[in-house]
C-alpha cells in the first residue's frame, strides 16, 4: 500500500492534467480498501461548461455508478485541495468513508483571493461533515507546498514563480 503522500501526489498530478486541458487545477483519486487506485477525475468546469464539474463531484459520479455504498464506505478519496461545500456534500451522500486532502480551503483562498472563478464559501470540509448523520474521516492538509505548484500563475497569470 502506498503512503497518503503518494496518493495525494497522484491527485496533484491529475490537477496538473486538468489545468493543461483548459480547466481549473484540481484533481481527485479514489483508493480502495486494499490500497488500490480505483478511479481518478479532474476538474471539467471550463471544458464542460458545468459549474458542478469539480474534480471531487466528477469522481463521486464515477464511483457511485461503479461501486455500491458498502464498498465506498471502505474507500478514501484523495484530493489535491480541500473539497468545497458542494463537493463535501457529494462525498457525504456517496457513502465514501474517508477523505484526505493536500491544500486547505484557507490556503486556496489565499492563492485565489476574490477571483470570480473561485467564489469560495470558505467553509472547511470538516464543518460540512460534522453536520451529517454519518462519520467521514478527514485528514489534511498535507504537502501543501507541492499542491500549490499546480496553481502557480493560474489565478494571477502575472505572478512570479
Amino acid at each position: 500500500m502506498r503512503s497518503k503522500e503518494e496518493y495525494l501526489r497522484e491527485a496533484i498530478r491529475v490537477s496538473q492534467e486538468s489545468r493543461a486541458g483548459g480547466n481549473h487545477p484540481f484533481g481527485a483519486v479514489l483508493v480502495g480498501p486494499e490500497g488500490e487506485l480505483l478511479l481518478s477525475a479532474g476538474n471539467t468546469v471550463s471544458t464542460e461548461h458545468d459549474c458542478t464539474g469539480h474534480a471531487e463531484t466528477n469522481l463521486v459520479r464515477l464511483a457511485s455508478r461503479k461501486y455500491d455504498r458498502d464498498f465506498l464506505s471502505r474507500c478514501t478519496l484523495y484530493s489535491s485541495a480541500e473539497p468545497c461545500a458542494m463537493c463535501s456534500g457529494a462525498i457525504y451522500w456517496s457513502g465514501i468513508g474517508a477523505m484526505t486532502y493536500a491544500l486547505s480551503e484557507e490556503s486556496l483562498y489565499q492563492l485565489t483571493g476574490d477571483d470570480p472563478e473561485n467564489p469560495t464559501l470558505r467553509l472547511p470540509s470538516r464543518e460540512v461533515f460534522a453536520r451529517g448523520q454519518r462519520k467521514v474521516e478527514v485528514s489534511g492538509p498535507h504537502i501543501e507546498n507541492e499542491a500549490r505548484q499546480a496553481h502557480k500563475g493560474f489565478w494571477h497569470p502575472n505572478e512570479e514563480d
